[in-house]
């Protein structure tokens, strides 16, 4: 082999020791990196489980890579805070959200667990009702197996006037989003006369501080009957068994609710606020 063919190898071997040096160090780094995170969103979590007043502490995670250079700057676009399973009443799953961003936080008290001086430049706080907890709450216990559905205003107080009364689609590009009212079709069964009966109930939903209120405008038969219009003495008699006042506990952060929103099989009531601390912020929740 010529020298000049060994020169080449002794080189091809240098580079591939310093590629895999590079990797290592590069693989160290993103791990360190992972583990720094890990341990801040720890210190998070414990300071909003006190903050919530949660009996567990919630699923926290600092969005953006890499943390360090976050970190070093002490500026993070996107932390979010969340949590399931929080009792508040007869409600038993109840889930929370906490969006915060443009959050001011020194490493040091991170790392130190001081988390009551982080500045939050804007959070958005939601809470989520599932139609399984929901059928908790009285007089909608009296309904078997309710399900929730989102509904326009304008069906819930008039159908659709054709005499059709089978409800038309959501139109996505009309219906109003993030509103303190929103439209609902709650459905179950109900025994008239010793019969089971679906009954198809549209209500409004309106937001009271951190109470949802739900008012049933009207009745259907379910789909299965040869009619679905229900005798008006029928629905006075029914009306009442789907509506309902549901206390939410409040939002995250002491977050002002302002919105509420319906979707397949839930109730969520949203708020934002800006400018807040972690040390000014409290639960004012209501857990049962």
């Amino acid at each position: 082999m010529s020298q000049q063919a060994r020169q080449g190898n002794r080189r091809g071997k240098r580079t591939r020791r310093v590629v895999i040096v590079l990797v290592v160090l590069a693989g160290l780094l993103v791990g360190a990196d992972f583990a720094l995170a890990a341990y801040a969103e720890h210190a998070v979590s414990q300071k909003a489980r006190e903050q919530l007043e949660l009996s567990n502490d919630p699923a926290v995670t600092i969005n953006g890579f890499p943390f360090a250079t976050q970190a070093i700057s002490g500026e993070y676009q996107h932390i979010t805070v969340s949590a399931q399973g929080i009792p508040v009443g007869p409600l038993r799953d109840v889930a929370i959200r906490a969006d915060l961003r443009d959050v001011t936080a020194p490493l040091s008290d991170l790392t130190a667990g001081k988390v009551n001086a982080i500045e939050i430049g804007d959070l958005e706080g939601q809470v989520t009702l599932k139609e399984s907890d929901i059928s908790r709450v009285e007089p909608l216990t009296n309904i078997e197996d309710l399900r929730i559905e989102p509904s326009s205003e304008d069906y819930v107080r008039n159908g659709d006037g054709s005499g059709d009364e089978n409800e038309p689609e959501p139109d996505e590009s009309t219906e109003r989003t993030d509103d303190s009212t929103a439209g609902v079709r709650l459905s179950g069964y109900s025994r008239i006369a010793g019969e089971r009966i679906e009954l198809f109930a549209f209500a409004m939903i309106e937001l009271d501080g951190s109470t949802i209120r739900i008012t049933p405008h009207r009745l259907q038969f379910g789909n299965d009957k040869e009619t679905t219009v229900v005798p008006r003495e029928v629905q006075e008699a029914l009306l009442p068994n789907f509506e309902a006042d549901i206390n939410t506990g409040g939002l995250p952060f002491t977050v002002t609710p302002t919105a509420v929103q319906v979707e397949s099989g839930s109730i969520t009531i949203k708020g934002e606020a800006e400018n807040v601390t972690f040390a000014g912020a409290s639960a004012n929740r209501t857990q049962g």
